[in-house]
């Protein structure tokens, strides 16, 4: 099984990047963060076309994550369960496919919106860690996939790419990560590649592209079970040097 994740910032935009990307590829599943788009409003059967049924919780112009899989899936939920029911942010879609339960984030950048902005992030990882304790106490194979706004270490940013005081880094941040690796998870890009830059994300500003000045922001974390099965893992670079990219590329995991 061959699943991926990619921060497409807006699928409006970028619907021509992921159709060639999935034509490359060909993962099974792929998840999607930030199509700034309502749900009606996703460029499903443009994916049909290539063999990829879409399933997107969206939200008009933030915001926004999708599945596409070429597999057969079920959503289980589309929002993170223990959210209050007002919360209209779109960020979580859960699904089963294949006899692994596949979760697709895009957990809150919190720098936005003050303390509180950045206590609702927090409060979001801590949802997500016992939505995941849940799911491994019944041993089900899990794979949680997106963008998390995290960088984990030192080692996953360019030196002075973020101030110390940025919610990515922040040590809260990174103790909520931690928490999450705490319940069995593995980091599959880090399991694999233990040491050097695995930048996921480069800003359009201050030539961070060209200067490789990049972040770790988008991770899969895998269960024991997926853990094992773990042969591949790596973010597709390639992409953040195309036409009009995204600030954020694919990153790609392989399973035996």
């Amino acid at each position: 099984m061959k699943l991926a994740t990619w921060n497409v910032n807006s699928i409006r935009q970028r619907e021509g990047h992921v159709r060639r990307w999935l034509e490359q590829v060909q993962p099974d599943i792929l998840v999607l963060q930030e199509i700034k788009c309502e749900t009606a409003a996703f460029p499903a059967l443009g994916f049909q076309a290539l063999g990829y049924r879409a399933e997107a919780v969206g939200q008009k112009a933030y915001n926004g994550v999708a599945v596409l899989s070429r597999v057969p899936f079920e959503v289980t939920h589309r929002a993170l369960p223990g959210l209050p029911e007002d919360d209209a942010q779109a960020r979580y879609i859960e699904l089963a496919a294949d006899g692994v339960t596949v979760i697709g984030i895009y957990l809150p950048n919190g720098n936005s919106g003050g303390d509180a902005g950045y206590a609702y992030k927090l409060s979001w990882m801590d949802l997500l860690r016992r939505r995941a304790a849940a799911l491994l106490d019944v041993d089900a194979p899990l794979a949680i996939l997106g963008d998390f706004n995290v960088c984990p270490t030192d080692a996953d940013l360019a030196p002075g790419a973020l101030p110390p005081t940025d919610a990515l880094v922040r040590p809260e941040t990174r103790a909520k990560f931690r928490a999450m690796l705490w319940l069995g998870l593995t980091d599959a890009v880090r399991a694999l590649q233990p040491t050097g830059p695995a930048w996921t994300f480069w800003d359009y500003q201050a030539a961070a592209w060209p200067r490789d000045q990049g972040l770790r922001i988008d991770h899969a974390l895998l269960s024991p079970t997926l853990a094992e099965r773990l042969t591949a893992a790596s973010p597709d670079r390639r992409e953040r040097g195309e036409d009009q990219p995204s600030d954020h590329v694919p990153v790609v995991v392989e399973l035996a």
